[in-house]
């Protein structure tokens, strides 16, 4: 994952931002929004900013509305990545990510350890079906979960971290959603998940590749351009419309 890229357009943070609410489950502090009774629930992972990003909230508010239960849950442990913070740049904040945050680096096997509370606790409150949707880092833990069996969909958008061989492990109903300028998952590696996919007769996915947009495009978006606005809500779309066909 290149600092850079993973790293543009950062939002300015707020712990208050959103229609939802925090609290905590699964000892997690998590952001909640959309019907508490909803018998379907949505785990919304974010990217290196985490869980108070106002855009990321602003897209579970509208998950929410569709009428599903949302999560979005601070795996960063109340330490996303602060680009104002010069004594802390990014291949710093990476390695105490791996060491400190057990959820970052060592994702490839741990990421979905800190989720398996909260869907537990999900389902014990009569969740019947729970999809995960994955910004960045957080799409690797999305994909550990599918491949863990844990949810019933996922999602994928501008995803870190992912392999082929992820994605060959993967056997429930996946959208991938990439940029087209995108050193972090290129073109060239999204359309090879495609393939996989493609191959996989039992396997209900879809894979699009945005054209003319940078990797972190769906939540960092600027909300003054409407170029960006109207590219982001068109992924926003295809998520929902994915959760519409898939996560019943």
């Amino acid at each position: 994952m290149s600092g850079p890229q993973c790293c543009s357009n950062p939002p300015s943070l707020n712990p208050t931002g959103g229609g939802g609410h925090v609290d905590k489950v699964g000892g997690i502090d998590s952001y909640f929004t959309g019907s508490p009774h909803s018998k379907l629930a949505v785990l919304m992972l974010s990217d290196v900013f985490g869980y108070e990003a106002p855009n990321l909230r602003k897209l579970a508010d509208k998950v929410g509305a569709a009428g599903y239960y949302v999560v979005v849950p601070d795996l960063l442990d109340g330490e996303p990545f602060n680009p104002q913070n010069s004594d802390r740049p990014f291949p710093a904040w990476i390695k105490d990510c791996a060491t400190g945050l057990p959820h970052l680096l060592a994702v490839s096997e741990k990421g979905a350890e800190p989720t398996k509370p909260i869907i537990e606790a999900l389902k014990s409150k009569g969740v019947s079906a729970i999809a995960a949707v994955g910004f960045c880092w957080g799409a690797k833990v999305v994909i550990e979960l599918a491949k863990s069996k844990l949810i019933q969909t996922a999602v994928l958008l501008h995803p870190s971290f992912i392999s082929l061989d992820d994605i060959k492990g993967v056997d429930t109903p996946i959208a991938i959603l990439g940029a087209e300028i995108d050193q972090v998952s290129p073109p060239e590696l999204v359309k090879q998940f495609e393939q996989v996919l493609a191959a996989k007769s039992g396997v209900r996915s879809f894979v699009k590749i945005f054209p003319k947009v940078s990797h972190g495009w769906a939540v960092r978006y600027n909300t003054e351009d409407a170029e960006a606005v109207k590219v982001a809500e068109e992924a926003h779309q295809d998520l929902l419309d994915w959760l519409a066909k898939h996560h019943k």
